[in-house]
């Protein structure tokens, strides 16, 4: 894959959530090939760390996708056409919290907000957009684009991550279907990176169960490098428009590449038609093309 990654040398490539994790993998191995790197950030002081510590062409961008005023900056100060946006950034909501639109935090941050910035940014991508989902959608059954705020139903953060991972999966499902009725040249590709030893359970309050996750991902879980490679898959190789990318190893923890079979929710584009025009409307940003 490094060579083929190699061959992409001079293209630019915008990644979320770049600091840390799978991003941080994710931009690292991009800059590293050559590519020019977008550093989309919450902490621009680390972000401009990070660019230091990988070398090559790096540019560092404030962003929290938990915010749409942000978002929209983002996009302003984003200057010049893009070949790569990866939608990598997101959260697993430990606490039922809110964003900064009144958002619930999981729906908010993993659908929301990067469903703005690629509306917003579509007009100037040139080749690709990939999507981080998660096997996790598979724990949601279903999807209520009117209740995408669980007000409705029990909230609980593996019920509220595998709802938001569901929303992801089906807005890459109404993408894809949209940039091929219009003949566009972009493509859009869906990956689950498999369980990766990532930082996602440090949090407040969380200090022996964040320890208790880092031992058990240390044996059996990707470290982040393997992680990142569903991403770069999506970039090197010849495949459909519209895949999901997962890992081949057991129960799909860890492993290499292959494309993957989704949940029956995340096929239903009626449920994905419906949602993408709520999420026009909740965050004031529209189909470009």
């Amino acid at each position: 894959m490094d060579d083929r990654l190699t061959d992409l040398a001079g293209r630019r490539a915008v990644v979320t959530g770049a600091t840390n994790g799978l991003g941080l993998a994710t931009a690292r191995r991009l800059a590293h090939a050559g590519l020019r790197v977008v550093l989309a950030v919450r902490d621009t002081d680390l972000g401009a760390r990070r660019a230091r510590e990988f070398g090559g062409d790096c540019e560092v961008l404030p962003l929290d996708l938990a915010d749409l005023a942000s978002v929209r900056r983002f996009a302003e100060l984003l200057d010049g056409p893009i070949d790569y946006l990866i939608n990598n950034a997101g959260v697993f909501p430990h606490q039922h919290r809110r964003t900064a639109d009144g958002f619930e935090l999981g729906i908010g941050t993993n659908f929301l907000g990067p469903f703005a910035l690629t509306n917003l940014l579509l007009p100037r991508v040139e080749r690709q957009i990939v999507m981080v989902a998660s096997d996790a959608h598979r724990g949601a059954k279903a999807l209520d684009p009117d209740d995408l705020d669980l007000e409705q139903a029990r909230w609980s953060p593996p019920r509220a991550y595998a709802r938001s991972k569901l929303a992801v999966m089906l807005w890459g499902l109404e993408l894809d279907r949209r940039l091929r009725a219009v003949g566009s040249p972009v493509t859009a590709m869906m990956t689950t990176p498999g369980w990766v030893a990532s930082n996602i359970s440090n949090k407040p309050r969380l200090g022996i169960a964040h320890k208790l996750v880092q031992g058990a991902a240390s044996r059996f879980a990707n470290d982040i490098d393997a992680g990142a490679q569903t991403t770069l898959y999506c970039l090197t190789e010849p495949i459909p428009p519209g895949s999901y990318v997962g890992v081949d190893g057991i129960w799909a923890l860890r492993g290499q590449p292959v494309l993957f079979g989704r949940s029956t929710a995340a096929c239903d584009f009626g449920v994905a038609g419906r949602l993408w025009s709520r999420a026009e409307m909740l965050t004031g940003t529209a189909w470009p093309v």
